[in-house]
């Protein structure tokens, strides 16, 4: 079983920065790919970020790249971290961000090729 918790959301201003950070609590960490998802009231869930299982590659959604970096610590196998690091927000980056898993070690920039999802910390950025 995958548990996946999400933290650091909060209210910030405009061109601000903000982390994200999310621990798996399973086993396929090592082996899975993760990504960050958005979803802004009445809106779709967005692919946002995703780093594959080594950590080598990484992909972005068109509206965050260049603000926005994802990275993972599983070198130890103890951490089984991935966080987002938001610089220079907007309000347009309003929305619950979810953490998500693909144990098939693929980035994907469609929901429904993640397995596991945590349950979601709101982002909220003032103008």
């Amino acid at each position: 079983q995958v548990l996946l918790s999400e933290s650091g959301g909060g209210l910030v201003q405009t061109d601000s920065s903000l982390s994200l950070s999310c621990i798996d609590s399973g086993r396929t960490f090592s082996s899975s790919a993760m990504a960050w998802f958005r979803q802004a009231p009445g809106g779709e869930r967005e692919f946002v970020a995703g780093v594959s299982w080594s950590g080598r590659t990484t992909s972005y959604g068109d509206s965050v790249k260049g603000r926005f970096t994802i990275s993972r610590d599983n070198e130890n196998g103890v951490n089984n971290l991935v966080n987002l690091r938001m610089n220079s927000l907007k309000p347009e980056d309003t929305a619950v961000y979810y953490c998500a898993s693909n144990p098939a070690g693929v980035i994907h920039r469609t929901p429904s090729q993640y397995q596991y999802w945590g349950q979601g910390t709101q982002v909220t950025v003032s103008s």
